[in-house]
């Protein structure tokens, strides 16, 4: 059989259907000992039953399955599949090429190569596969070290994005209780607000209310009076002409009616006006005394986890222990800095920090991009546009470290932003003193800056003033 492999041929034409030239399907065989496809004689005996090679009659129903022919073509055609699929994908220890044994390594292809392969590769460097195995094998645990590695780095982040998923839940339940105690104060404000304005209506429907029925009294007295009146006129002017003329002088005079018809004064009716007219304006107007406004509030995000900020975000101190944070991008650690919640990138802004007897600070701005993960000297090549307070002195936080001649200890500093004019400048928001100005021309969004120093007294963002304009 395997030579019969070796050249195919004459065994192909032993196992070919004479009728349709192609390896027997389903073959049968008649009594003259010829053998066709069982679809092929049935085509080719349809007219008349005879065989299509020697022409001789057979009877309907007694051609049989030539199952050893049918077995012998089956083998066959695998043994042509399986030949022609080696030649078509040879061994994976074979070179496609020469179809020879992979010997050798070469380096600069990265790749196996037979000895035939070598003068392709005069060029490059040759190992045995003894010897290229173990290169390629070192250059892969490289790799896997620094994907072990990687691992490692990726447990531990997905260990600190379920803490920070943790925090976040916190900060919501933080935010949701202070929202709900917020609304709760404004809603009381506004209960006590709609009792008084009620408590005034009333007031006044009483006040007009009893002005009218004393009015209606002295009208119902009036009506009396007249009836009373009438009646006595038309009596005496029922008597006879002398006796009524004898008194008509007295009639006369009993008959004049001095008193002031009553009506509706001008005001007898309730000032709408002043209790429906613009309410709900009136209303928010005067919730102006209840609530705050802050021209700078502070991030918390940004806040050293040495810092502690008030609930409201308006004051920051040392926290006497470090808190439990995310180590976010825009937290500062180590420096313990925080920064306000909006940045700036047009326009002038204002806004007060009060100090008050911190002994240690650093207010000012500083561009977006300045570092939060690692310690830096904090100056105005830095990006950083400060003024400092430390044991006792004043400075303006240049790279010359200007010193401020200050009089008075200053209890609010002011700063002031013009971001267009590229100018910070500080103040003593008490005496309104003019402290320094720093200059820049700013490329990127600013900041407001807070360094309160590790200090129990905090640093505190003043209120602005809230002005209404009609």
């Amino acid at each position: 059989m395997d030579e019969d492999m070796e050249d195919p041929l004459p065994l192909q034409q032993d196992l070919t259907c004479p009728v349709c030239q192609l390896i027997f399907t389903d073959p049968v065989l008649l009594h003259c000992s010829h053998s066709f496809c069982r679809d092929c004689l049935q085509k080719s005996s349809q007219v008349n039953k005879k065989c299509p090679l020697c022409r001789e009659e057979f009877e309907e129903g007694h051609a049989v399955s030539n199952r050893a022919l049918s077995s012998a073509c089956e083998t066959f055609q695998r043994q042509v599949s399986s030949r022609q699929s080696k030649q078509r994908f040879p061994g994976e220890d074979t070179c496609n090429l020469h179809l020879k044994p992979l010997e050798l390594y070469c380096e600069k292809d990265e790749e196996p190569v037979c000895v035939d392969c070598v003068t392709l590769h005069n060029t490059h460097r040759l190992w045995s596969l003894k010897e290229g195995a173990p290169i390629c094998k070192r250059e892969l645990g490289f790799k896997v070290e620094i994907f072990e590695k990687k691992v490692d780095l990726y447990k531990k982040t997905a260990h600190r994005l379920k803490n920070a998923m943790e925090y976040i839940k916190y900060q919501a339940s933080q935010a949701e209780k202070q929202i709900k105690a917020e609304f709760v104060r404004l809603h009381e404000i506004l209960v006590a607000e709609e009792a008084l304005r009620l408590k005034a209506l009333s007031t006044e429907e009483d006040q007009k209310i009893a002005a009218m029925n004393e009015l209606l009294a002295l009208t119902n007295k009036g009506i009396v009076d007249l009836k009373a009146l009438i009646d006595s006129l038309k009596k005496e002017m029922g008597n006879e002409d002398l006796a009524f003329l004898q008194k008509f002088q007295v009639l006369k005079r009993k008959a004049e009616w001095t008193t002031e018809d009553p009506c509706l004064s001008n005001d007898s009716l309730l000032d709408m006006g002043k209790h429906v007219g613009s309410l709900g304006f009136k209303i928010w107007k005067n919730m102006q005394t209840h609530v705050k406004y802050y021209p700078v509030v502070l991030n918390p995000n940004t806040a050293s986890p040495w810092l502690s900020l008030s609930p409201d975000l308006s004051e920051v101190k040392e926290s006497p222990e470090r808190l439990t944070a995310p180590n976010n991008p825009e937290r500062f650690d180590p420096c313990v800095f925080v920064l306000g919640a909006e940045g700036y990138t047009s326009g002038k802004h204002k806004w007060d920090i009060h100090v008050g007897d911190n002994p240690k600070w650093v207010v000012g701005v500083c561009k977006e991009s300045v570092a939060r993960k690692k310690k830096f000297t904090v100056s105005s090549d830095r990006g950083v546009w400060a003024i400092q307070l430390s044991k006792g002195v004043y400075t303006a936080l240049t790279a010359q470290r200007e010193q401020l001649q200050v009089q008075e200890r200053p209890e609010k500093i002011r700063i002031k932003l013009n971001y267009e004019k590229g100018e910070v400048s500080f103040w003593d928001a008490g005496t309104a003193k003019h402290l320094v100005t720093l200059s820049h021309e700013f490329d990127e969004k600013v900041f407001p800056m807070f360094g309160p120093g590790l200090h129990s007294t905090p640093v505190v963002l003043v209120p602005g003033k809230v002005a209404v304009h009609t």
